[in-house]
């Protein structure tokens, strides 16, 4: 509900003649009534990866947000690029590594950032040398499945990815006890 009023409101014009748009009649859209201009919900597509390397996840901090736990590395799909080629930029622009083996896990709507998340897994492909971009991230690092700590919330696709590598394929069944 929130992204749908934010979009309306934003949308209070029209982009091509600036003249007040009226709700469609047939579909979830905002329409012109004087040029025809049709606008859709923004929804804007963003990737987040768990990168593996054996035994071991690639969690990280984010420098300047008021979220202070780990995260995985995650970030806006570009024009032109697929999900597979942002979950590889984003990997190599945040901490300088190369990834392979791109699998989906699974997406949600993130109302916060009106943005789809969606979710991968992806193994390390070469040297494990972090190199942070300081810009973004306070701090990376790999941590073994027993340092990963428990999240008590599951607000995100990120927390049930770090418990799904956490505890393996019953971890469906381990959060419903915690």
């Amino acid at each position: 509900a929130t992204q749908i009023w934010r979009w309306r409101e934003s949308r209070k014009f029209c982009g091509r003649c600036g003249a007040g748009t009226t709700n469609s009649t047939t579909e979830r859209a905002l329409v012109c009534p004087v040029c025809g201009q049709i606008e859709y919900p923004k929804i804007s597509p963003a990737v987040i990866v768990a990168v593996t390397n054996g035994d071991k996840l690639l969690m990280s901090r984010y420098r300047d947000r008021p979220y202070r736990g780990y995260a995985l590395i995650a970030g806006f799909v570009e024009i032109g690029e697929t999900f597979e080629e942002t979950v590889q930029r984003e990997v190599m622009e945040e901490v300088g590594l190369k990834v392979r083996n791109i699998r989906y896990f699974k997406s949600q709507p993130w109302a916060f950032t009106d943005t789809e998340m969606i979710g991968f897994f992806a193994e390390l492909d070469g040297d494990d040398t972090i190199r942070l971009e300081e810009d973004e991230l306070s701090e990376a690092g790999w941590y073994r499945r027993e340092e990963i700590p428990d999240d008590e919330v599951f607000i995100s696709v990120g927390s049930e990815m770090k418990m799904a590598f956490k505890y393996g394929s019953d971890w469906e069944s381990r959060i419903g006890a915690m």
